[in-house]
């Protein structure tokens, strides 16, 4: 008898449908796609978040306006004469310095201000005023103005309190001073912006120098 010749058929899969190479490579070439598109989308997620930082820390670091400072530097005294009250002469004095006025700009945009009137007072009476000249101060630096300054006597109306002082050789004045004038950004923002000092200045009379400077 002749040996029947038994045929061994592949398994099928499961669903039925044999699954090729070809769709193999296919799928996995999808999900590559997914995993790049994933992978860009974390990228781009990313780089806003940091965008959005950058934005804000340009906006409150560089944007950020402040108001300059004014301040006196040095004080050189050209001439100071005082006279202690006798029976016929009441006290008075008559000064000149050259004082050195700062502007402290902390923006990173030019501040250009315009002729300031600075005052001095005795007392609560003026004495005399000074003209801080119109310039510009550069980004994050301090401009320094030669002011000279002429004080008299002359006007106050009762010297009672000078004679006193200037008996113990020492004279205090009071200043003020505003600067006003605009901040430019990238010559782009403007924006107004004022800067004040009050001052107090204690002469020693003997020695003809500037012995106290307070300022805020």
């Amino acid at each position: 008898m002749a040996e029947k010749t038994q045929q061994v058929h592949p398994l099928a899969p499961a669903n039925g449908y044999p699954r090729s190479d070809e769709e193999a490579a296919s799928i996995q070439a999808k999900e590559l796609k997914r995993k790049k598109r994933i992978k860009w989308a974390v990228y781009i997620a990313a780089f806003a978040v940091f965008q959005t930082i950058i934005i804000l820390v340009f906006a409150l670091t560089f944007m950020r306006i402040r108001n300059p400072k004014v301040r006196f530097g040095t004080i050189d005294i050209q001439s100071f004469q005082t006279t202690v009250p006798t029976g016929a002469s009441p006290a008075s004095f008559d000064m000149r310095f050259i004082a050195q006025v700062t502007v402290k700009n902390t923006n990173f945009g030019h501040y250009k201000f315009d002729n300031s009137t600075m005052s001095f007072f005795y007392d609560g009476v003026e004495v005399g005023q000074a003209i801080i000249p119109k310039a510009r101060a550069r980004a994050r630096s301090t401009k320094k103005l030669n002011v000279t300054v002429e004080l008299r006597s002359n006007g106050l109306p009762n010297t009672a309190t000078l004679g006193t002082q200037l008996s113990s050789n020492v004279l205090t004045l009071n200043s003020q001073a505003k600067v006003t004038g605009k901040v430019e950004l990238m010559k782009v923002m403007k924006r107004k912006k004022s800067a004040e000092m009050e001052c107090t200045l204690v002469f020693n009379v003997k020695t003809k120098t500037v012995q106290e400077l307070k300022c805020k």
